[in-house]
C-alpha cells in the first residue's frame, strides 16, 4: 500500500494569522496606553524570514548573487509595516508578507542595477582605462575589462534601466 503524503506547509497561514490577530491587538492596546510597541513574536519572525528565503529560490530571483541582501531588505521592511496588518480586511498574512517581500526584493534590484552602472561608467571614464585603451595590448586592462564586463551594449541598458519611462528620449 503506498503511503499519503501528506501537505506541509513551510508557513501555515492560519498559525501565522492567529499570531499575528494577537500581536496586532496587541500593538493597538499599546498604542492606546501610549506605550510602545510590544516585541515581535519569534513565531512570526521565523514566518517572515521563511517567506522571504523561499521567495529568494524562486526563478524570478535565484540568479541574482546579492540574494542575501535581498532577504535582508525583505524582512526589514515586513517588520517596519509589521503593525499595518488589518485581521478585519485580510486573514491571509502570508500574501501581506510575499507582496510586501517581493517589492523589497524589486526595490533592491533596482538599486542594484543603479551601483553597477555608476560602477561601470567611473571604470570607462576612469583614467586607468584611457591610458590602457592607448596601449591596447595590455593583459592587465583585458582582465579588468572581462572582471567588470565593460560594453557599450551594457551601459546603455542599464542607463535604459535607471532612466524611468517619461524621460526617456528613445
Amino acid at each position: 500500500m503506498a503511503k499519503v503524503r501528506s501537505k506541509i506547509h513551510y508557513v501555515d497561514n492560519k498559525k501565522l494569522n492567529e499570531a499575528m490577530t494577537a500581536f496586532v491587538a496587541k500593538c493597538k492596546e499599546a498604542e492606546e496606553v501610549g506605550e510602545p510597541r510590544p516585541k515581535i513574536p519569534e513565531y512570526i519572525g521565523e514566518c517572515i524570514y521563511k517567506i522571504a528565503t523561499r521567495l529568494a529560490t524562486n526563478r524570478n530571483f535565484s540568479s541574482y548573487s546579492y540574494k542575501d541582501e535581498m532577504i535582508a531588505d525583505g524582512i526589514e521592511v515586513c517588520i517596519r509595516y509589521l503593525h499595518n496588518f488589518n485581521p478585519e480586511k485580510s486573514n491571509n498574512p502570508f500574501s501581506y508578507f510575499t507582496q510586501i517581500i517581493y517589492y523589497a526584493f524589486l526595490q533592491r534590484i533596482s538599486k542594484e542595477k543603479k551601483q553597477a552602472y555608476i560602477r561601470a561608467k567611473s571604470f570607462e571614464n576612469s583614467a586607468i582605462m584611457n591610458t590602457m585603451v592607448d596601449d591596447g595590448n595590455s593583459p592587465y586592462f583585458t582582465n579588468l575589462q572581462q572582471m567588470y564586463e565593460i560594453d557599450s551594449d551594457k551601459i546603455a541598458a542599464l542607463e535604459r534601466a535607471i532612466t524611468p519611462a517619461n524621460k526617456r528620449k528613445d
